[in-house]
C-alpha cells in the first residue's frame, strides 16, 4: 500500500494533515501534551484570547446533552500578554501549526490583540472568532455581512498571516457572511461554532446553565455543520475548515469530501484527548487501502445525485 500525501495547504497556512484541534477543547496544548503527541496532529487551535483576562460566565458552564453538550464558558482566557509570556514559549517547540485564536466584544478589541501578537514568532495564522455566542455581541460579527468584512479588513492591515473567518450558523444564509469575508481580504473560513441552545432541569425548573443559553456542540450538530460547509464551499473561493461533532475518521471524510480542506476536532478531546491523533492515523489507513495518493483528492469529491433521478413527493 501507497503512504499517501496528507498535506495540505489553508492559504499560506501549511498543514502536515488536515486534522487540528479546535479552540477552548485543547486548552493551550500544554494541558495535553502528556496524554497526547501534539505534533502528530497538523495543528491546534488556542483558546480564545481577549485584551484583558477574563473570568468567564457564571457556572454551571457545561451540560450534557443527548449527543452533544451545551457549554457556556464566555471566553474565559488568561489575556494576551500573559498568553506571549506563559503559553506561546511552549507552543513555539512544537512540531504542529498554531492558530491563535483572537476574540473580543468590540472590533477595537479584535484589533488590539491582533496588534499585540503580528510580530510573534511562531505563530502560523490567527482564527478570529466572530461568532461566539456566550458573550454579549460575540455573534455580531458573523450575523451582518457588513460588520463581518469590516472587521476582516481592520485585521487584515494588521499582518500578513492567515486570517480564518470562524462563523456561526445561527443566521438566515452563512453563505452571505463567506462571501463578505472572502472579499474583505480572509484567507480561510472555520465553520460552524456551536449553535444557541438551552436545557432545563425539570426538578429545579432551572436552566442547566449558569448564563442560560449557551454553545450546542457534539454530534448532535454534525449535520448541521457538514450542510453549511458544503453550501459555503459552493459560495467561495477561499478553503473551509470544518468544524461539528468530529469522533472519527468518517466524521472528517464527511467534512473533506462536502469541500472542507481540514477540519477541526472539539468536543470529542473532552471524551478522549486523542480523538485528533487516532483520526491522523485512521485517515492514513483509509487513504491508503484505497489508492489514494494525495488527501487533497478527497476534498470535494461529493456525487449528487441527478435532479432526475429523484421522485416528486406529493402529500
Amino acid at each position: 500500500m501507497n503512504v499517501p500525501d496528507l498535506r495540505v495547504n489553508i492559504g499560506t497556512l501549511h498543514l502536515k494533515n488536515p486534522i487540528l484541534v479546535a479552540s477552548g477543547t485543547f486548552g493551550y496544548g500544554s494541558e495535553y501534551g502528556r496524554f497526547v503527541d501534539i505534533a502528530h496532529l497538523g495543528g491546534i487551535v488556542t483558546k480564545t484570547l481577549t485584551p484583558e483576562p477574563w473570568p468567564g460566565n457564571p457556572p454551571p458552564r457545561a451540560a450534557e446533552t443527548a449527543s452533544g453538550m451545551l457549554n457556556s464558558i464566555g471566553l474565559q482566557n488568561v489575556g494576551v500578554a500573559a498568553f506571549i509570556e506563559e503559553k506561546l514559549p511552549y507552543l513555539q517547540t512544537i512540531d504542529s501549526a498554531l492558530v491563535v485564536n483572537v476574540g473580543g466584544g468590540p472590533a477595537d478589541e479584535f484589533v488590539h490583540v491582533t496588534e499585540r501578537l503580528a510580530d510573534c514568532p511562531g505563530i502560523d495564522a490567527f482564527e478570529i472568532n466572530m461568532s461566539c455566542p456566550n458573550v454579549s455581541g460575540g455573534m455580531d460579527f458573523s450575523t451582518d455581512p457588513g460588520q463581518a468584512a469590516a472587521l476582516i479588513s481592520r485585521l487584515r492591515k494588521l499582518t500578513d498571516r492567515p486570517l480564518i473567518a470562524k462563523l456561526t450558523p445561527n443566521v438566515t444564509d452563512i453563505t452571505e457572511i463567506a462571501a463578505a469575508v472572502e472579499d474583505a481580504g480572509a484567507d480561510a473560513i472555520s465553520a460552524i461554532n456551536t449553535i444557541r441552545a438551552m436545557a432545563i432541569d425539570p426538578e429545579t425548573r432551572r436552566p442547566k446553565l449558569g448564563a442560560t443559553m449557551g454553545g450546542l456542540s457534539g454530534p448532535a450538530i454534525k449535520p448541521v455543520a457538514v450542510g453549511a460547509v458544503w453550501r459555503i464551499a459552493g459560495r467561495v473561493r477561499i478553503p473551509v475548515i470544518g468544524i461539528g461533532g468530529i469522533a472519527d475518521v468518517n466524521d472528517a471524510l464527511e467534512f473533506l469530501i462536502a469541500g472542507a480542506s481540514a477540519v477541526q476536532v472539539g468536543t470529542s478531546n473532552f471524551v478522549s484527548p486523542k480523538t485528533g491523533t487516532d483520526i491522523v492515523d485512521a485517515l492514513t489507513t483509509w487513504c491508503s487501502q484505497r489508492d489514494i495518493r494525495t488527501v487533497r483528492d478527497i476534498v470535494g469529491s461529493i456525487q449528487l445525485p441527478s435532479q432526475e433521478a429523484i421522485p416528486c413527493q406529493h402529500s
